[in-house]
């Protein structure tokens, strides 16, 4: 099982803050779970989640998509920051 956390207007988007999946083997690494998360629940979350831009953390800390995935692992989605 792994924890997810939805940030900012993802959240929003969403509806939902977080939970706690169970994921099919197949989902090795973030990009995995980003594109099951969007087959699995159609297109609010393909908006959601499908910017290019998302930014990902794993245990609190920052991570590109290819970031492999543990049980027991946080998994955070952010939308992209923007700054002056």
């Amino acid at each position: 099982m792994i924890k997810i956390s939805y940030f900012a207007s993802i959240r929003e988007q969403l509806g939902l803050a977080d939970e706690a999946l169970d994921i099919p083997a197949d989902v090795l690494n973030v990009a995995d779970l980003s594109s099951w998360l969007q087959r699995e629940r159609g297109e609010k979350w393909s908006s959601a989640l499908g910017n290019v831009s998302t930014l990902y953390a794993v245990n609190q800390e920052m991570v590109n998509a290819q970031h492999l995935l543990q049980p027991g692992d946080e998994v955070a989605f952010f939308p992209p920051v923007t700054g002056g």
